[in-house]
């Protein structure tokens, strides 16, 4: 697979979101609709996270990817008009946030096309990134069949590879804001430290540069979106720049040049 990267750079970085909202905990168990607090914290992540992050990146100049499910494109189709506005890429994550693991051949088929149908008034995904990352090999053939460019759930590499005849842009859960930053009532975990969490990711980058491959890394605007973790993503954007020659690219970009 390609490594010779556009205009000299030596390694290819993706920042991608994964825009939950209420689809989050809905798609986890419908009772979750009396749970004012929880879908309170969810919808921040659209109201107030979102325009830090697109604020962010356009201080930098750099674009991102969005994986959005169908029923977020519904409730707040203005937040994610501005995503593909500012020309960030949209890529498709469900319609309800259901785990493909959890439901059959007919409802992830649903899932696929109706959160196809929501996103079609505003973008036109070519990119999958499963909810929870979770996939079955029932999933892997719908999306080829729907057309599918990519598929960004695995952890089979650290650099893209293809899967079952679909190119996989992986991801890790090491480098994902959720399990070191968001905090779920009952489950008694901690928080990570934000410098903690940071220097993973910049650990994780310098191994990336060391073998000059690409990276993604994973944030959800209600956890990398409160206002004193927002300086993490600065952050590792200045410093990530200020190091090395580096392609910040959409996950589109990125599929579109290793395969060409």
């Amino acid at each position: 697979m390609r490594t010779d990267w556009p205009n000299s750079a030596r390694m290819a970085i993706s920042l991608t979101f994964d825009v939950d909202a209420e689809t989050g905990w809905l798609g986890e168990d419908p009772a979750y609709a009396h749970r004012l607090s929880t879908l309170s914290e969810a919808r921040y992540g659209v109201t107030r996270g979102l325009p830090r992050i697109l604020d962010t990146l356009s201080r930098h100049d750099v674009k991102a990817t969005f994986y959005v499910p169908g029923h977020t494109a519904e409730l707040h189709p203005d937040a994610i008009r501005r995503i593909a506005d500012e020309g960030h890429e949209i890529g498709h994550h469900g319609h309800m946030h259901l785990r493909s693991d959890a439901i059959g051949e007919a409802a992830q088929r649903e899932e696929i096309e109706r959160g196809l149908e929501a996103l079609q008034p505003i973008a036109t995904p070519i990119g999958y990134r499963s909810p929870s990352w979770e996939l079955t090999p029932t999933t892997l053939q719908l999306l080829k069949d729907h057309g599918f460019a990519y598929d960004s759930s695995l952890m089979g590499d650290d650099r893209p590879y293809f899967h079952d005849g679909l190119l996989e842009l992986p991801v890790h859960w090491s480098l994902d804001d959720w399990p070191h930053l968001h905090w779920k009532p009952g489950r008694g975990d901690a928080f990570t430290a934000p410098e903690a969490f940071l220097d993973t990711w910049l650990k994780e980058f310098e191994s990336a540069l060391e073998e000059r491959r690409h990276l993604t890394y994973t944030m959800h605007p209600e956890v990398i979106g409160r206002g004193h973790r927002m300086a993490l993503l600065d952050r590792l954007i200045r410093e990530v720049s200020e190091r090395a020659d580096v392609w910040f690219a959409t996950h589109a970009d990125v599929a579109a040049f290793v395969t060409s």
